[in-house]
């Protein structure tokens, strides 16, 4: 787990393929590019020579997050470096350069290998339509400078997490860790990739680490629909668990309710780890549910689990649904003209596009899954993780087969 935080592989593989300045590289020039977007960096004409200025705050007391900030003025410009937003734009730089450099050199090295390839078409197809996805998931995060956001991304931002425009311009700090979160995942998604296909070529590309044979399955519907439900629930996952941080910005943690705080840690933070976590790594997840089942801790878990998943997906009864709890049930209730007596909770936004997607793929999608997870656990990430269709995993999703004679039995 330390390694996979610690994006082990992607590291390894740039050392080993001797891309540490391709990434160092990428990243100054993404990082160069913010801050000329967003503003940081502008170049212009002025009088006279150098001079630089520590900012530590304002008469206000407004946005105590860009303060301490450094002002520089020079005759060809000036740079603006605002406390949080630099660092969140050091970070993203440093996400995208490992990321883009990891990129480059896996797509360089399928080219390479394309014709030695041809006998494999399965294996070659998936890494090839893996890598521009983990090439989007990236830039998704790092498209908007932690200052550029403001002005083009943070409607999309604020949409997804169910806050206002002008709420996240004035809170703009919430962006700055939106991107290093987006980000983050992104690269943990890579460290797998890397992890899981790694060893397909590993005999062939020095940068690999791991000789392991790899698994060849077919491409179906099944594993076109397992794919499509591991990116939704990423996506849904990552803004729902952000949208926590967005009302933080509205509603001070320290005077929140009973019922905001159930709506925080259960109905977000709860249901979103657990699709990501599902989403990223489902044969740990599998393995953790498993272990988990039968023991008192793990019927804790799942019942949790299933209150959140009800009340999310389906409807949080009142009083509670007053105190900040409230789930699909209630904002359909409330949009339709219903009585608080009945729970009903005016939705985040106006009936649109954005409100549908936001019932779809957040509250039902994620309580969905949820709920399947707590009712059926092995069924549920059995499919998920393809376990039944692996041959040596088989044997872990259900009883031992006999030996057979003449042929040692399976130490399993």
């Amino acid at each position: 787990m330390v390694q996979l935080l610690t994006l082990h592989e992607v590291r390894g593989y740039l050392r080993r393929s001797h891309g540490v300045g391709l990434a160092m590289f990428i990243a100054v020039a993404y990082a160069l590019g913010s801050m000329v977007i967003g503003g940081m960096l502008t170049f212009a004409r002025f009088s006279g020579g150098y001079s630089v200025l520590v900012l530590w705050g304002n008469a206000l007391g407004l946005q105590p997050w860009n303060y301490p900030g450094l002002l520089i003025e020079a005759p060809w410009g000036f740079i603006e470096l605002p406390f949080f937003a630099t660092i969140a734009m050091v970070l993203v730089s440093i996400g995208v350069g490992l990321g883009m450099a990891v990129a480059v050199f896996l797509g360089a090295h399928l080219i390479r290998v394309r014709k030695a390839s041809a006998g494999r078409p399965t294996a070659t197809g998936a890494i090839a339509g893996l890598t521009p996805a983990m090439i989007a998931l990236v830039t998704l995060g790092a498209c908007c400078s932690t200052t550029a956001a403001a002005t083009a991304g943070v409607g999309l931002v604020a949409q997804a997490s169910g806050s206002s425009t002008s709420n996240l311009l004035l809170n703009n700090w919430f962006l700055g860790v939106f991107q290093i979160v987006v980000v983050y995942v992104a690269l943990l998604a890579q460290e797998l990739l890397l992890r899981v296909y790694g060893s397909m070529f590993g005999a062939s590309d020095p940068g690999f680490s791991a000789m392991r044979s790899p698994e060849s399955r077919p491409v179906d519907r099944r594993t076109v629909a397992s794919a499509a439900l591991r990116i939704s629930l990423v996506a849904a996952g990552i803004t729902w668990g952000l949208a926590v941080l967005a009302d933080w910005t509205v509603v001070s943690p320290a005077s929140a309710t009973a019922g905001m705080w159930f709506n925080w840690v259960v109905e977000h933070w709860l249901l979103s780890g657990v699709a990501v976590f599902v989403a990223l790594a489902p044969r740990p997840a599998r393995a953790l549910f498993v272990w988990l089942t039968p023991r008192t801790s793990g019927y804790v878990v799942r019942s949790v689990l299933l209150v959140g998943a009800w009340s999310l997906a389906v409807w949080v009864p009142p009083p509670v649904s007053g105190t900040g709890a409230e789930g699909f049930g209630n904002e359909l209730l409330g949009l339709l003209g219903a009585g608080s007596n009945l729970g009903a909770v005016a939705p985040a936004m106006s009936w649109g596009v954005v409100l549908l997607l936001r019932w779809v793929f957040q509250y039902l999608l994620l309580g969905s899954f949820a709920a399947a997870i707590a009712l059926s656990p092995r069924r549920t990430l059995d499919w998920i993780s393809d376990v039944d269709r692996v041959p040596n995993l088989a044997g872990a999703a259900g009883p031992i087969a006999p030996a057979t004679p003449g042929v040692p039995a399976d130490p399993r």
